[in-house]
């Protein structure tokens, strides 16, 4: 196991004081363990990182990218735990992007175990500009973030053949307040980008998400929360692409 995939029950973490969507009305990450609960909702999840040894190339689509700390938490273990000259792509999308002088704080307490990767992303970080925004972080490693509502972008993607996505991360805030990142298209378009094994993680245990995906053609069941939370979902896309 790495260090970052941690129990429900994380040690005392660092004082972080997580930034509150406007929009939304909701915390960006948990005030609790905002690091801990990445590793073990999205990393631990889905099954990383076993996930990628075997796979020379691994691509990870997440549904809000908020402050980047999933992002970080992934680029960390998959520097820690993939053998060169195995690649990550991450393709996050984010209607409501934050400035990076409004990530910086928030997460700089953090910034110590990810070793430089912070201020890495920070010097790259691009304008808050709508549209796709490519940033190569590493020769390993490469950041996708597309900034407009996930809806209106995903049909735009194409990751046929070795691109197709292996993971996704579910992070869009509550789907009581926001029900357009928990949406039958969406999670139709999630499973076209798919291949047969593809996994699934997200903090929400809402029984309406579940049948959802499970329409969309995803095996899901409910699995122990992080913290104080009973219950999150897990899944893997059963279906069939070209």
């Amino acid at each position: 196991m790495s260090s970052l995939t941690l129990t429900a029950k994380p040690p005392v973490p660092p004082t972080v004081t997580p930034p509150v969507s406007r929009e939304f009305d909701d915390l960006y990450f948990s005030a609790e363990n905002g690091l801990a609960e990445s590793a073990f909702v999205f990393l631990a999840g889905n099954n990383l990182p076993h996930g990628w040894q075997q796979k020379s190339r691994f691509v990870i689509g997440e549904t809000g990218f908020g402050t980047g700390l999933n992002f970080l938490a992934a680029w960390k273990l998959f520097d820690e735990t993939a053998a060169p000259p195995h690649t990550l792509d991450f393709i996050s999308f984010e209607k409501y992007p934050l400035r990076s002088e409004i990530i910086r704080p928030h997460l700089q307490p953090y910034s110590a175990g990810f070793d430089g990767r912070l201020q890495k992303l920070l010097d790259r970080y691009p304008p808050i500009i709508p549209g796709f925004h490519r940033l190569v972080l590493s020769e390993r490693v490469t950041l996708t973030l597309i900034f407009e509502d996930v809806n209106a972008a995903i049909p735009k993607l194409d990751t046929a053949g070795d691109m197709a996505v292996d993971a996704w991360f579910l992070d869009g805030f509550k789907p009581a307040t926001n029900p357009d990142m928990w949406h039958p298209a969406l999670f139709a378009q999630m499973a076209r980008l798919s291949r047969k094994g593809t996994r699934l993680s997200t903090y929400t245990a809402a029984g309406q998400v579940r049948r959802d995906l499970a329409a969309a053609g995803f095996t899901v069941q409910k699995a122990p929360g992080f913290g104080r939370k009973r219950h999150m979902t897990t899944g893997i896309y059963d279906g069939e692409n070209p």
